[in-house]
């Protein structure tokens, strides 16, 4: 049973929205950057709350910088 919910506390960690302040600093971004990739593509997924409410879940971040890791500097 405790197995479970640890899981489940690592679940609810990683659903957890960030706002845009707190996303940026976890990426080492300016919160520019993010609204721009937002505009541009190519950022990390967002949930758009409301008009002007952006939220990133915890998980969409790390698969972002996942995605972007390099072996070296030949990798596309």
């Amino acid at each position: 049973m405790h197995v479970a919910n640890s899981a489940l506390s690592e679940r609810e960690y990683l659903d957890q929205l960030l706002n845009e302040h707190d996303a940026a600093r976890m990426l080492g971004f300016t919160i520019r950057a993010l609204q721009n990739w937002r505009v541009r593509g190519g950022g990390p997924q967002f949930v758009k709350i409301s008009k002007r409410s952006v939220r990133y879940r915890r998980r969409d971040l790390l698969a972002w910088v996942n995605k972007h890791i390099k072996v070296n500097t030949s990798q596309a």
